[in-house]
Parts: structure tokens; C-alpha cells; sequence
């Protein structure tokens, strides 16, 4: 079975990846071996929804030696709608929190960082980052984890705002508690110095393959925090200037 079907197969409840399977994967292999995974994916009726942009700290790219971001896919079944999880249902959960964004208009190559914010509306969010690999954090080679869509699990997001500036993004404060404990803080300087970076990167990288941000598309741009394992309980992440998201986990 290949890499391909072996991710396909355990995406859908199928037994999860041994790591020393593709373990020498290149990232121009495993970045094709995701795109041909969204395109089984689309096939069943799970289309593409959006990105996740990872590995957008000097602490994260550290737990991989990495010197650059990478970026996955999201799904339709990648969205909570109703903000709640089952624990049992995933299989090494994490959580993180994140700023995403809703474009609106198309971005090209030649946007600037004003124009990406002029094009893209903001909201609160969480991200659960699981993967198709067993014991995979922080393991995986970062061909694995191109592969596995950047181990893109569920994200939850809440209600996009418009009009915040550059330099507002460039500081915003990420508030994390779990049922009422305030269990971490980050900041937006975290995520590239500034998260209409990350979408700027992200529009780059895309553009390689003659890819672009198109409207209805949600990107997940960079984690405000050290990721956390996932825990029973209720999540609320407080981003200044942006708003509340949460996220019940059974």
C-alpha cells in the first residue's frame, strides 16, 4: 500500500502510520503526496476549505530543526461548527490557538501585506492539531508531517472581524484558559513578528504551484502558543481587539 493510500485509509478510520514508514521523504514529495490526498478527499465529498500555516515560531520550528514554516490543508470536516469534540473520537490531540482568516477576495502574488488585510476579514480561533502517524509529537520528519497535511486535525473558529490594522496584529494578546484556569498566554510577534505574514508566506509558497487564496477559503495562520495536549473540558481563547472563541472537549 502506498504512503497515499495508507494516509487515505487512516484518515477514515483505518490504523494510523508506523513513523518509520516514508521517513526519508522529500518535502517536494510529500507536499505532492497532500495535494493528491485533498484530491481523494474532494472525490468523497470533502473538499478543500482552507490552510493551516505551521511551524510559524523560532520555539516550534525548533521541536522539528526546521528553518521555515509549512503549510496543510484543510477539509470541510476540518471545521467545528458547533464548537465541541469528543476526545475519544481523535487520536493524539493537541490544542493551539491561532488567528485565521477569511478571504474575501482573491490574493495574488503581487499583495502586499495591506492589501491581504483590505481582501480578509479575522476571527478567534482553535486549532487541534492530530495526525495519521502514531506517537507522532514531536517525532514526525517534516515530510511526514508535510504529507499529513501539516497533521491537520479540527479547527474552531469564531466571529470574523474587518478593519484591523497591521500594526494592531503586530501585538495582540491570546488568552487560554480550560474550565476557567488560565493555563497559557502568547502574542501575535510570535507567529513570523506578525500573522498577515504567515499569509503572506502562504501566498508564496502557493504561487510555486500555480496555486492561489481564493474567496470562501479559511487559513489557520500560526500558533500564539506552545501546543498543548488535549484535555476534557471547556476551552475559551481571548484575543485582544478580536474576540472569544471556545471549545467544549468531552
Amino acid at each position: 500500500m502506498s504512503l497515499l493510500e495508507r494516509l487515505h485509509h487512516a484518515t477514515h478510520g483505518g490504523p494510523r502510520i508506523s513513523r518509520s514508514t516514508s521517513s526519508t521523504l522529500t518535502l517536494q514529495e510529500a507536499y505532492e503526496t497532500q495535494k493528491n490526498l485533498i484530491g481523494l478527499e474532494s472525490k468523497r465529498g470533502n473538499p478543500l476549505k482552507g490552510y493551516k500555516i505551521s511551524l510559524t515560531s523560532q520555539e516550534t520550528q525548533g521541536l522539528f530543526d526546521a528553518k521555515a514554516p509549512l503549510y496543510g490543508a484543510l477539509t470541510e470536516d476540518s471545521l467545528v461548527l458547533d464548537g465541541e469534540l469528543m476526545l475519544d473520537q481523535l487520536s493524539e490531540p493537541l490544542v493551539e490557538v491561532e488567528l485565521m482568516f477569511f478571504v474575501d477576495d482573491k490574493i495574488t502574488i503581487d499583495d502586499d501585506e495591506t492589501a491581504i488585510l483590505q481582501k480578509t476579514r479575522i476571527a478567534p480561533g482553535i486549532e487541534i492539531p492530530d495526525s495519521r502517524y502514531e506517537d507522532w509529537f514531536p517525532h514526525l520528519t517534516l515530510g511526514q508531517i508535510v504529507a499529513d497535511r501539516a497533521v491537520a486535525g479540527k479547527v474552531v473558529v469564531g466571529q470574523p472581524k474587518s478593519g484591523l490594522t497591521l500594526d494592531q496584529l503586530n501585538s495582540i494578546k491570546a488568552t487560554v484558559t480550560l474550565d476557567s484556569e488560565v493555563i497559557a498566554t502568547g502574542y501575535s510577534s510570535d507567529v513570523l513578528g506578525n500573522p498577515v505574514h504567515a499569509i503572506k508566506w502562504l501566498v508564496q509558497e502557493l504561487n510555486r504551484s500555480g496555486q492561489q487564496l481564493m474567496p470562501g477559503l479559511v487559513i489557520s495562520s500560526g500558533t500564539f502558543i506552545m501546543p498543548k495536549k488535549l484535555q476534557r473540558g471547556l476551552y475559551s481563547a481571548q484575543f485582544d481587539q478580536v474576540g472569544e472563541v471556545q471549545l467544549r472537549v468531552k
